[in-house]
């Protein structure tokens, strides 16, 4: 069961990330223009239909992802985040099933989509295991014997962070949309949640995501941006 944050005396500041900010640590992102994953139809290796028909396939493909999330590390972006702790009560949203939040030392972090250096249960969805290095293998299985899949929210499942998530974003002062262009529902639905008052401030180098004049941009990459955008914080 998630606990939701109590509110602190500080201004509170919501970050909600998407693979743009993973992908300057060298992890590839989810869509890529030809609709591929690591040359992998994200219909064969990220849906519950593709678990059932080939699950061996999309074991050795997420091992492999999580192999990759090992090696990399947090870039100057993530680094920033935690960096933002000293003067706001920061609170980070993120799409990515990597640990990289957790690596770079941010405190309060929500998985929307899960993570992937944890597995669960097939049978019940709420037995979350931690992974021992990068390898899930068949055969290992529950504690009610059913074999363990990466603890994944795939295509055509239930997102079930997503009301402590909305709840989180209602309580900004300040929301950071990075590296996400808001094309996968329902965690593109949570700016709708943010409240008017709030300060709205956009990184995306592509800069047309939140298509709205309420907020500000900065047309730039994550590593670079959100480095200057947290000290500005801190000094104002």
């Amino acid at each position: 069961m998630y606990i939701y944050p109590a509110m602190s005396e500080k201004k509170r500041i919501v970050v909600l990330t998407g693979a743009g900010i993973s992908a300057e640590s060298g992890l590839q992102t989810f869509r890529d223009s030809d609709g591929l994953w690591e040359g992998y139809d994200i219909y064969d290796v990220a849906t519950p239909e593709a678990w059932q028909r080939n699950p061996v396939l999309v074991q050795e493909f997420y091992n492999m992802r999580r192999k990759a999330v090992l090696e990399a590390s947090p870039n100057a972006a993530h680094i920033a985040l935690k960096k933002l702790e000293k003067g706001f009560d920061v609170q980070i949203i993120t799409q990515n099933v990597d640990n990289l939040h957790e690596r770079a030392g941010s405190s309060n972090i929500l998985h929307l989509h899960g993570i992937i250096t944890k597995s669960q249960s097939c049978i019940d969805p709420e037995a979350v295991y931690d992974i021992d290095g990068w390898e899930l293998k068949m055969g290992e299985t529950c504690e009610y014997g059913s074999q363990l899949r990466p603890h994944v929210v795939w295509f055509g499942e239930a997102v079930p962070m997503i009301e402590p998530a909305a709840k989180i974003a209602s309580s900004a002062d300040i929301f950071i949309l990075i590296g996400t262009s808001l094309a996968v529902y329902p965690a593109a639905g949570l700016v709708d949640f943010v409240p008017f008052r709030a300060e709205k401030v956009l990184v995306d180098p592509n800069s047309s995501s939140a298509g709205s004049g309420k907020w500000r941009i900065i047309p730039e990459k994550a590593g670079e941006a959100v480095p200057k955008l947290v000290d500005e914080l801190l000094g104002s």
